[in-house]
């Protein structure tokens, strides 16, 4: 079973590619939602006011996976297929690739620009940190105080993250787990008494 992902840490620094006459400035950003999404590319049309196209492509997800390509106005598939493509090839997730054409006057034809789109987004991608994450599943334990050293011995010993806690006379903690334990993890504590765990939604 695959728990693991890869990603990028953080935005990259612009990379630039020119093509005649042609620039291609590409980015990369780690997103979870589409409004951020929606964010970098409207910042990045307030930087660029000249530019012709926003081209773009992004993944978001590791089990159900979300994925968009945009060509913004460039011949179909001649842009946001070849930045997806690279986003492929790295196998990365979580993340929007932009690519920002400021048109030099000499048409680059379907096939050059395919290559400009894919050779600016590999720039970028090899620009980023990228990074391997484990994907978690996360439970919402409940139960009565009296319960809470016989909880947080179980969270030590099983090496469990602890995402939230609220201790009152019912305490409910949110643990995450490697999803390859979580089955496992979910038994053990089921089998408490007076100790509930459900899947958090």
């Amino acid at each position: 079973m695959k728990d693991t992902y890869k990603t990028i840490s953080f935005p990259t620094e612009e990379v630039l590619f020119k093509d005649k006459n042609s620039k291609f400035f590409g980015y990369a950003f780690p997103v979870t939602t589409e409004e951020e999404i929606k964010t970098h590319l409207d910042n990045l049309r307030k930087q660029h006011h000249g530019a012709v196209h926003f081209c773009y492509a992004f993944q978001i997800g590791t089990d159900k996976i979300i994925y968009r390509a945009n060509d913004d106005g460039e011949p179909s598939n001649s842009a946001g297929a070849p930045i997806y493509g690279q986003i492929q090839s790295f196998d990365v997730t979580n993340i929007l690739i932009v690519v920002v054409r400021f048109f030099g006057g000499v048409k680059l034809g379907v096939g050059g620009l395919i290559s400009a789109y894919k050779i600016t987004t590999q720039m970028a991608l090899e620009a980023a940190e990228i990074v391997e994450k484990t994907i978690n599943i996360h439970y919402i334990i409940s139960f009565d105080y009296k319960n809470m050293n016989k909880v947080m011995r179980l969270i030590k010993e099983k090496n469990l993250e602890i995402i939230s806690q609220k201790m009152e006379m019912n305490c409910e903690i949110e643990i995450a787990t490697r999803k390859k334990n979580a089955d496992s993890i979910f038994e053990i504590i089921d089998n408490f008494y007076e100790i509930n765990i459900k899947l958090k939604e």
